[in-house]
């Protein structure tokens, strides 16, 4: 199952390691590789970079950050292969996501020697970024016909488990999940509250909020690490926060919500 219906498949920025992931995904299919493993592996890639980066070697953690996109989008080709969804990958997923990025900017500040308090603005700041990017598109995903509708809108209780699943482990990496992240999308549904009742979004706008997509974050990282600018990592993505306001502008000039739509919270 895709992600999207065919209409509303756009140009995603930050989704460019999806052809290796579908390649891994294919490789594994028939294996006893499950999702949580490939999970479980982007995470070591991830650290592997994080090694490379202390190690002043940057070209190497530029490679392992990128490969580490790459095999992130193959978790969840798998479980689409041997139709295996799951809440625990997805939240999982989620919650290695944000440990990585607040290790990647950790670790930039003590090589780059920036001040840990622009680091922790940084860190915010990438995070609601990334929010934006996916409040849009599970938006998206929700509203396309026949798209996949694991991801809430509004994640505001534990789902059911699904088949093969233990609810008690979806229960608690559904509390991890809004500790770490329950903040920044309260903050971006603040900003955009009635961006949910759009009836759809254009694939150009899509495109667009994709330059905020993890992926694309990290393949900017990983572009200034190879050139040699990690100093310039932390204040850059202070910068780059200011894109948030202009798009969430541009949604609501260009796209109207419909007042009298309503949604389903379950």
């Amino acid at each position: 199952m895709s992600k999207l219906a065919a209409q509303d498949k756009f140009l995603d920025l930050s989704d460019y390691g999806r052809f290796f992931g579908k390649f891994l995904a294919n490789l594994l299919k028939n294996t006893r590789f499950t999702p949580i493993h490939v999970t479980l592996l982007f995470g070591v890639s991830g650290l592997i970079a994080i090694f490379f980066i202390i190690e002043n070697q940057y070209y190497l953690a530029s490679f392992f950050i990128l490969l580490k996109s790459g095999i992130d989008a193959a978790d969840g080709e798998l479980a689409r292969l041997k139709n295996t969804p799951s809440y625990t990958g997805r939240y999982l997923d989620s919650v290695f996501d944000i440990i990585l990025n607040f290790l990647f900017f950790i670790t930039i500040c003590y090589v780059s020697k920036t001040s840990l308090l622009m680091t922790i603005i940084a860190f915010f700041c990438i995070q609601l970024q990334g929010t934006l990017y996916n409040y849009y598109y599970v938006i998206l995903r929700n509203k396309s016909v026949g798209g996949d509708t694991t991801s809430k809108i509004f994640e505001y209780k534990s789902p059911r488990a699904l088949p093969g699943e233990n609810q008690k482990s979806v229960d608690i990496l559904f509390q991890i999940y809004t500790i770490v992240y329950g903040g920044f999308d309260k903050i971006i549904h603040f900003l955009d509250k009635d961006a949910y009742k759009v009836k759809t979004f254009p694939n150009w706008f899509m495109t667009l909020v994709s330059l905020y997509g993890l992926g694309f974050q990290l393949l900017l990282i990983a572009i200034m690490l190879s050139l040699n600018y990690i100093e310039f990592i932390i204040p850059f993505f202070i910068a780059y926060t200011i894109l948030i306001f202009i798009l969430i502008a541009l949604r609501k000039i260009c796209f109207k919500s419909n007042s009298y739509q309503t949604i389903n919270y379950d």
